[in-house]
């Protein structure tokens, strides 16, 4: 939802990591710094990008957030500038700022740029095409995951011209990312038994939203006073 107190309460439910999401949610440029900075405890946060610009990229990093999922990956050439936005050179183009909120505004400068750990990186995998060039896109040195989103690779397996089913799907993008030493994760819903998924293969998973969990709360009580 883009509200600080609930990435603030949230972060300290016990999960390993946040997604903060640009792609489909209400997080703002201007706003994301301040869920950041709501953060609790030693939780990864990961921001999923609505755009690709390298300066962006760049940016949200040095205000400390530890990787970034790329929506709709369909071929491997499209993570090129986003890898060279996410490491510093020799391997990427990333600026590089002492002060950045990432070194703590400056008190806790490193001596070296490659004692830096290289933030993540989440290749969602949503339709056919990016399936079948899912062990490329595994196989791109700085990538750590593929991730399916449900929804839109069902929505695109629905589309004419499609061969694959949902369920061949998920196993070749599981057998992709374990080929090549990979994580392979997944979107659930809060219903959704997280043991079935891992017994597929999936070794990471989202779970749901705030603003799912706080729709589908708000249900259950009204439907308990209207009983």
């Amino acid at each position: 939802m883009g509200a600080p107190v609930a990435t603030e309460l949230i972060s300290q439910m016990g999960f390993d990591w946040l997604l903060l999401d640009m792609e489909h949610g209400f997080i703002t440029e201007s706003e994301l710094l301040s869920n950041i900075m709501a953060v609790k405890k030693e939780v990864k946060i990961i921001v999923r990008l609505g755009l690709s610009d390298p300066k962006f990229i760049g940016r949200i990093l040095d205000w400390g957030v530890d990787g970034v999922m790329m929506p709709q990956v369909s071929h491997p050439l499209q993570l090129h500038p986003i890898i060279e936005a996410i490491n510093y050179p020799p391997k990427g183009e990333r600026g590089y700022s002492s002060s950045a909120r990432l070194f703590n505004y400056g008190l806790d400068k490193t001596s070296s740029l490659e004692k830096i750990e290289p933030p993540l990186l989440i290749a969602q995998i949503e339709s056919e095409e990016g399936v079948l060039n899912s062990r490329e896109i595994a196989s791109l040195e700085g990538v750590d995951m593929l991730f399916v989103g449900p929804r839109d690779l069902t929505l695109d397996l629905s589309l004419e011209n499609r061969s694959l089913s949902y369920d061949r799907a998920l196993s070749l993008t599981i057998d992709a990312a374990a080929k090549e030493g990979k994580k392979c994760g997944i979107l659930l819903s809060p219903n959704e038994e997280p043991s079935i998924i891992e017994s597929k293969g999936f070794n990471f998973f989202a779970i749901g939203s705030d603003l799912t969990l706080m729709r589908e709360g708000y249900k259950n009580i009204v439907n308990k006073i209207l009983k």
